[in-house]
């Protein structure tokens, strides 16, 4: 039998934050996906702002939270344009390359392969800021 979304919600406040960004996403005339309706789970690759693909684009994921800062239902549509709180999956890379990375004003975008889904800019540092590079 499968995990509640009582349990799956639980898991997911519970998760390590480690920085939350305004983002947007893309509507398909500005190069975004055709089916633009994304929800909590949804899960993407980040690339900084400035990098080439060639550099890497990494596994940081959000936890979409609504509008009154609440994280978003597991399932649950997400809005086009808000807040997120990101997760760096790779702890290795957390330490020794995004925390030396990400400060207040950083861009970088939501990435399917090498498609640019939604922009986003740094607006808080939580748990990344704990890490010392």
């Amino acid at each position: 039998m499968g995990t509640s979304i009582g349990e799956q919600r639980r898991r997911l406040v519970e998760q390590r934050k480690d920085f939350e960004v305004e983002y947007r996403f893309y509507s398909p005339e500005e190069g975004g996906r055709k089916n633009s309706s994304f929800y909590q789970g949804y899960r993407c690759d980040w690339l900084y702002d400035g990098d080439a693909l060639e550099e890497g684009i990494w596994m940081i994921w959000p936890i979409f939270l609504d509008d009154i800062g609440s994280v978003v239902d597991p399932g649950s549509r997400v809005a086009n344009e808000g807040k997120a709180q990101m997760l760096i999956v790779n702890d290795e890379l957390r330490a020794t390359l995004h925390a030396k990375r990400l400060n207040i004003g950083v861009r970088g975008y939501f990435m399917e392969g090498s498609q640019r889904v939604a922009e986003a800019i740094v607006t808080k540092l939580l748990a990344i800021s704990e890490v010392v590079p």
